[in-house]
């Protein structure tokens, strides 16, 4: 258990924590929410002991083995998979005890060190660190290579690894998705979800949050606030606390109405492919998301230019890469592309196959290796990444930024316009350089902005913003006139801001007929076909070994294959229960949720009592719905593993 009573904390001249109480229970998931600079770091060094409170008390269980990931990883020349190893300190202090006593001959050391490996997992370790890296997009060549040789984003995927390979009872992790990608993202919800420990997590992903978390603690003025559910069901509870206030409830409903004439200009314009109409019903829901975020310091629109081409811009016959010295590198090969006035992408694919490649192909960034690059006359593009953080100038201001862009623009101009992506007041003349990531982040989109493209061109814009602004930027984008081209891993920024996805891989740029849900089912159909590939390999090379196997041998064989097979029988029984409980639940969260769609149950107070038994039932379908998924997965585990047995055995 972990316990924070009457707790204050003061870092400089800021308080973070003034009389804050929270209770947290063994095995609970809880999302770590707030604004930047609330505090939600500072808590994990409270609860790591490298800060102590000014006031109050912070008790924890004893004997609690506790997993951080550090913020900062240097650039060891140690290989990869070795550098996740150490992090089970236990294991590695048992081998070099093991190595000692082999030097020194101690057989009956030797015995105890061995038994104390398999205690700890040991003997299964290397594959065990292998399968996280490789979760996390890493390729089995790559794990032998340095942790020097990779970039910053990739030292912190290893960082991650490492973080979740260490035994623990208690987990904390800190942001751990802003560099990951899509695939990865599903891959770390899917192990989370299975984690058996104490989990807390700061995160600023709500799709995240609402798959792992079974809790919510909201940092605000300077209180800890314990939510049960995930983080949809926070968002509901706390509009409607908010409306309960007279002042935020006139600003709720004025958001409300803003959004729903929105709402409807998009109706009359939405194609009906599957994507579009998805974000018709997430645009629906942004009605009660938006009431939940009135006191939000973030409101910005996103204008687009007066002027525009039919086509903005062509790639024909175009080949995408990267030029050498000896030969080039080509990612995507014959990519046709015609963007449209208006059209709203997604790019979907596997880890390195070519997303930002192709972002900075059309930006012109990158030049075309072959084919041509054709602009419209009136093209104008808005480009975010993250290296454009780097490119701010950090002596000077955002008021200087946006100045220097438009020298002739009035000063209270660039005023307001900063003080909706946060910069009020005197904050509109600070210095770049003590800066946060999100204030960058921020800076560098206001940049983008101002600028008025009729093409938006955006690589994960969300790493580093917080929920508040995650929300804004979801808002403003939605809204945007011009054509959008998005690479991200919020899910819900992807739902309610396109309206078609083009998946990226295998060389190629081509449309995905689908949305996210369909995406997810075929990252892993691509999964599984490549295990099926591989495993046909391992059988293969087994096969050809043991081609000069004695008769005995194979007759042994078919027996324990016999035996496999009436051991998958119950297993796949178990799968497919489970996989009709997903079904069941799947589809009485849908008829819940449809019921909580409804703006009234949240401003009738004659209904409070439907309202609070719909959001009982919802969290109590999520729980099953979760239990189930992972059951599913625990056996299709099971079944993947002794299916590569028995294909092993019945080609031996």
């Amino acid at each position: 258990m972990i316990a924070l009573r009457q707790v204050a904390l003061q870092r400089g001249t800021q308080t973070l924590l003034e009389n804050a109480d929270l209770t947290l229970h063994d095995g609970i998931k809880a999302g770590i929410i707030g604004a930047n600079g609330a505090g939600k770091s500072s808590l994990f060094k409270l609860l790591l002991g490298e800060l102590g409170p000014d006031q109050g008390d912070v008790e924890m269980s004893g004997g609690q083995r506790i997993a951080h990931m550090a913020q900062e990883v240097e650039a060891l020349d140690r290989p990869i998979i070795e550098y996740v190893l150490d992090g089970d300190k236990a294991l590695r202090q048992a081998e070099a005890e093991l190595l000692a006593a082999q030097e020194a001959g101690e057989a009956h050391r030797e015995a105890e060190l061995h038994g104390l490996i398999e205690t700890l997992d040991g003997y299964r370790a290397e594959s065990r660190a292998a399968q996280l890296l490789v979760g996390l997009g890493f390729f089995q060549p790559d794990l032998s290579r340095p942790l020097s040789d990779f970039s910053g984003g990739w030292r912190m995927r290893v960082n991650l690894a490492r973080t979740l390979f260490m035994p623990s009872d208690l987990l904390l992790l800190d942001e751990p998705t802003n560099h990951l990608d899509l695939d990865a993202l599903l891959w770390l919800e899917q192990w989370l979800s299975r984690y058996p420990g104490t989990l807390l997590l700061i995160s600023h992903d709500r799709d995240f949050l609402d798959a792992v978390c079974d809790h919510i603690v909201h940092m605000h003025h300077q209180t800890l606030e314990l939510y049960r559910g995930n983080y949809s069901l926070f968002e509901r509870t706390r509009a409607e606390k908010l409306a309960l206030q007279q002042a935020e409830a006139a600003k709720q409903q004025a958001r409300r109405e803003e959004i729903e004439r929105f709402i409807a200009r998009f109706k009359a314009k939405a194609t009906k492919a599957k994507q579009a109409q998805s974000r018709v019903k997430m645009l629906e829901r942004m009605e009660d998301i938006a009431i939940a975020h009135v006191d939000s310091p973030f409101h910005f629109t996103l204008p687009a230019a007066d002027k525009t081409s039919h086509p903005l811009l062509v790639l024909d016959q175009a080949q995408l890469g990267y030029q050498g010295k000896e030969r080039d590198t080509v990612q995507l090969d014959k990519v046709n592309i015609t963007l449209l006035p208006g059209s709203r992408i997604g790019l979907l694919g596997p880890n390195g196959a070519g997303k930002s490649t192709l972002i900075k192909s059309l930006t012109g960034e990158l030049e075309l290796l072959n084919g041509k690059r054709v602009p419209g006359e009136h093209l104008a593009i808005g480009y975010f990444a993250q290296h454009q953080l780097e490119g701010l100038d950090v002596t000077s201001t955002p008021f200087v930024h946006v100045q220097r862009l438009s020298p002739r623009a009035s000063d209270q101009e660039i005023r307001n316009f900063l003080g909706g992506f946060g910069f009020k007041g005197d904050d509109a003349f600070g210095k770049v350089a003590t800066f946060s990531g999100g204030e960058k982040a921020r800076l560098a989109l206001a940049l983008v902005a101002w600028q008025k493209p009729n093409l938006l061109l955006l690589d994960e814009p969300t790493n580093h913003l917080d929920l508040e602004m995650r929300e804004a930027l979801t808002e403003a984008l939605a809204g945007f006139e011009g054509t959008v081209i998005l690479v991200s891993h919020d899910r819900h920024l992807l739902r309610a801001t396109v309206d078609e996805f083009w998946c990226v891989a295998d060389n190629r740029v081509e449309p995905f007929d689908g949305d996210l849900e369909d995406y997810r089912a075929w990252l892993k159909a691509r999964l599984e076909e490549s295990r099926r590939d591989s495993r046909s390999e391992k059988a293969e090379r087994q096969n050809q070994q043991s081609s000069g196997d004695s008769r005995e041998a194979r007759k042994a064989a078919r027996k324990a294959a016999a035996e496999l097979r009436e051991k998958l029988r119950p297993l796949k029984k178990e799968r497919d229960q489970a996989e009709k409980a997903m079904e069941k639940a799947q589809a009485e969260l849908e008829d819940v949720e449809s019921v909580l769609a409804d703006p009234e149950l949240y401003t009738n107070s004659s209904r409070k009592a439907e309202l609070t038994d719909a959001l009982a039932q919802q969290a109590t379908i999520k729980a099953r719905l979760d239990s189930s998924e992972q059951q599913w997965l625990a056996a299709e585990e099971s079944l993947e593993a002794m299916e590569a047995e028995l294909l092993a055995s019945e080609n031996a």
